[in-house]
């Protein structure tokens, strides 16, 4: 009998399969307003949303874009940035709180980027609950990926939402974007079997008004959850992975974190919580020592008394700053560029580490390979309500490839900055066309990156139709070689025969049984 009281019963130290992320894709709009604007515009004082939430810009979406689009946009991109055969995927699951049906999945619309091409064998479909979706739809693609239910071939895992707030001071915490993933087998990024999640019956941000797309917030409740389930994964994650290596863990273990980001701001909080938490299980680090008196008045405080602690949160800000500047801050890029992207805000995060570790650094001639190789990243994914995970990530073979393919300094520099009265006018108009039927978009799609899907109708049965603009010819693309995963024999036997008229005969005769055994196997 397992011993369900050992933390880990179910763990192994690594995962023997290399199971991880292959490749990532983010989509943004090109639409951005700047938060400095933003601040005259709302009358709020200079540097309120720049400095107090830790903001630059904010990316969103008119008419002609909905979660749909927007995850399309993601997930083509990724295939053909690539150049992964749509039939080569065999579970494409979704992460998103943006809904514009209470049936219907956005997975469901996703497929026909896949059934265009044969494909109608795909496993996965959406998960929902606030800004956790996009890690529950990453784990289950994981543990698919591993498991003796696996085909051969790879996995895709969107994570996208569009943010908005009605009038008032929430607004400038909106954003949007959607980060496609690449999963599978003898990955470069592997993650790593220890984890841990905390769970609890809240109501800090949710959306119960189902004729409208904006939700109810208590923000000062909302960030109490955020980082008691901070607190209650950390404490959880170093049980269990203390139990694995014999070993203390501190923040000194990670190369790099990478927390979902509602706003810079809670981002710096919670590295500061952080390292709190490695003082109230050791506080004889050498980190405490230069301020042991100081710092022990804090000893006997409960950690749950200590959320609107001033005091606290500055002397530990304080302390952290070395370890946000130099595990924390290269994440930070696109979610201060583009705002809070719910379910895909994690990832951004992640996207924005790896453009980091490649970035060209003036005047240094460095193999940027061999820098990130080995490299763990601790990774925090909260959603209200609440649901939160922290796992790590550990590089183990080369990811330049991924900062190629995104090319986010290029990309962001194509945006279009529109006036704050111009952003308020867009969300004015959406609010009218919010669960409406019979309408078509009156935006100009020459506004719309290359490549983009945009929504072409909504007819009077509320059935959505859409289009794409061409795609530049100057795309950036890669030969993801002869030695991926979609060039393996087990990958094209699947293609074969999940495309094949001869697929469904196979069901009647017995013959799939043999078949998926068969793919296993090889």
């Amino acid at each position: 009998m397992v011993d369900r009281s050992d933390p880990v019963a179910f763990m192994t130290p690594e995962s023997p399969k290399g199971v991880g992320i292959h490749g990532m894709e983010v989509y943004f709009p090109r639409f951005a307003v700047k938060q400095s604007e933003l601040e005259k515009f709302m009358g709020a004082s200079e540097g309120k949303f720049t400095i107090g939430l830790g903001q630059q810009n904010m990316a969103f979406v008119n008419d002609l874009e909905d979660i749909n689009s927007v995850c399309m946009t993601a997930v083509a991109n990724l295939l053909e940035k690539y150049n992964v055969a749509p039939t080569d995927i065999g579970r494409l699951e979704v992460g998103t709180e943006t809904l514009i049906d209470k049936s219907k999945s956005v997975k469901t619309t996703l497929v026909q980027l896949l059934n265009e091409h044969g494909n109608f064998d795909i496993e996965g479909v959406d998960n929902i609950n606030a800004c956790y979706g996009g890690t529950a739809a990453l784990l289950n693609t994981m543990a698919w990926v591993e498991s003796s239910a696996w085909d051969g071939r790879y996995a895709v895992v969107v994570c996208g939402d569009i943010a908005v707030y009605e009038e008032g001071p929430a607004r400038p915490t909106g954003g949007c974007a959607a980060v496609a993933m690449l999963i599978g087998r003898d990955a470069p990024i592997v993650l790593q079997t220890v984890r841990s999640s905390h769970f609890e019956d809240a109501y800090d941000f949710y959306k119960p008004n189902l004729s409208s797309e904006y939700p109810t917030v208590f923000g000062q409740e909302s960030n109490v959850c955020y980082l008691r389930a901070l607190d209650g994964c950390y404490r959880r994650f170093a049980e269990k992975w203390e139990a694995v290596t014999r070993k203390r863990l501190t923040m000194d273990e990670w190369n790099h974190v990478v927390l979902h980001s509602p706003y810079n701001k809670l981002v710096k909080k919670s590295g500061a919580r952080m390292v709190y938490n490695d003082f109230i299980r050791d506080h004889n680090l050498p980190i405490f020592k230069k301020q042991e008196k100081d710092l022990s008045k804090f000893l006997h405080l409960m950690p749950e008394e200590t959320y609107d602690d001033r005091e606290l949160e500055k002397t530990f800000t304080e302390l952290a700053r070395p370890m946000y500047k130099d595990k924390v801050e290269p994440s930070v890029l696109l979610p201060q560029e583009l705002g809070n992207s719910y379910t895909a805000s994690m990832y951004t995060g992640l996207l924005s580490l790896i453009h980091n570790w490649h970035k060209p650094k003036p005047g240094a001639q460095v193999d940027t390979e061999a820098q990130s190789l080995g490299k763990k990243v601790l990774m925090f994914s909260y959603g209200s309500g609440l649901a939160a995970t922290m796992y790590s990530l550990k590089i183990v073979g080369p990811t330049g490839h991924i900062a190629a393919a995104a090319n986010l300094e290029e990309r962001l520099e194509e945006r279009k900055f529109l006036s704050p009265e111009e952003f308020t006018n867009i969300l004015s108009d959406r609010e009218t066309k919010y669960g409406k039927f019979d309408w078509t978009p009156s935006s100009d799609t020459s506004n719309l990156f290359p490549g983009t899907y945009y929504l072409k109708q909504v007819d009077s049965h509320g059935r959505r139709s859409y289009a794409r603009v061409p795609v530049s010819p100057f795309r950036r693309t890669i030969n993801y070689g002869p030695g991926a995963l979609h060039s393996r024999p087990s990958v094209a036997g699947a293609r074969a025969f999940s495309t094949s008229g001869a697929a469904h005969r196979a069901f009647s005769t017995g013959v799939a049984r043999a078949a998926r055994l068969v793919m296993r196997v090889l």
